[in-house]
């Protein structure tokens, strides 16, 4: 698989694109049993617009935040908004809530489900995240919800995260991370990569690459949460054994595979627990 920079932004940029657009939303069961699966209380997700919810998480980042009143906190990767508006509700109005995500058409469901609800103080940025339109020390928390297994350049994602926190800031991230080598068709495949798999990182590197950015008292922990739930109610990534009809020709094609179900069925057929984990990611910076 090509996995210059370039192919891969376009590839995660054109299958989170065909997410959005798709009607994947809170009033779905299987999407709601996804959010619940990795931490999201029923009612987290009522107090929600539908949108904000498309099944993509792999735990809940706000629950272990300890986000504060007035706090400024930003979610890299925003998506539909579904953290944004969760971390709006606890810094409350007095904070501000910015999410950031380099799809046009996730912004757009997000600025959307914000003004359903009428949050006030969000923000949504297009961009990408290794390239952080904020200020120096400017940001008290960031959140990302299994994003950064996406990013093509994670030290630089991991620099930028530094440079916004304020001396003192902390991380609290969900992500995918492994336990053990991918199989070669898993790790070669574009379709893994946009899936979240092919482009994790062992949970050691993922420790080693924060302290190396500058980030203290660096702490991962596997959650044990079951990663097969996305196979299982057809939420992985739009495209599963249950939700076929999502896969569209022009998605499959990602990085030039063969817009076919073979590009896909290793996905299907794959173990997710037995190499990889849901993990809860949390970091300072040193003030």
């Amino acid at each position: 698989m090509d996995r210059n920079s370039k192919t891969i932004h376009e590839s995660v940029q054109s299958q989170y694109a065909s997410v959005a657009r798709s009607s994947l939303n809170n009033d779905s069961t299987a999407v709601r049993s996804v959010a619940e699966a990795f931490g999201y209380s029923a009612e987290d997700l009522r107090s929600l617009p539908p949108q904000a919810n498309m099944g993509l998480s792999c735990g809940n980042p706000t629950a272990t935040a300890a986000l504060r009143e007035g706090e400024v906190v930003v979610d890299l990767g925003c998506g539909g908004g579904l953290d944004v508006l969760l971390a709006a509700k606890r810094v409350g109005p007095s904070g501000k809530s910015i999410g950031i995500d380099m799809t046009p058409d996730m912004l757009d469901r997000a600025k959307a489900g914000a003004e359903k609800v009428g949050a006030s103080n969000v923000e949504f940025l297009l961009a990408n995240i290794d390239q952080i339109p904020l200020a120096d020390n400017f940001v008290d928390c960031i959140l990302s919800n299994c994003v950064i297994n996406l990013a093509p350049d994670k030290p630089a994602v991991f620099r930028e995260m530094l440079r916004v926190l304020k001396p003192g800031g902390r991380l609290a991230i969900s992500d995918i991370a492994l336990r053990r080598e991918l199989p070669p068709e898993i790790a070669e495949s574009m379709v893994a990569y946009v899936a979240c798999f092919a482009g994790a990182m062992m949970i050691d590197e993922y420790k080693r690459l924060l302290e190396e950015a500058g980030f203290s008292a660096v702490a991962i922990r596997d959650t044990g949460s079951d990663l097969n739930v996305y196979s299982q109610t057809g939420a992985f990534g739009c495209c599963s054994p249950t939700n076929e009809a999502c896969c569209e020709p022009s998605v499959v094609s990602l990085g030039g595979l063969p817009a076919a179900l073979p590009t896909v069925k290793p996905m299907i057929e794959f173990d997710a627990n037995e190499y990889a984990a849901s993990v809860q990611i949390y970091a300072v910076k040193s003030a």
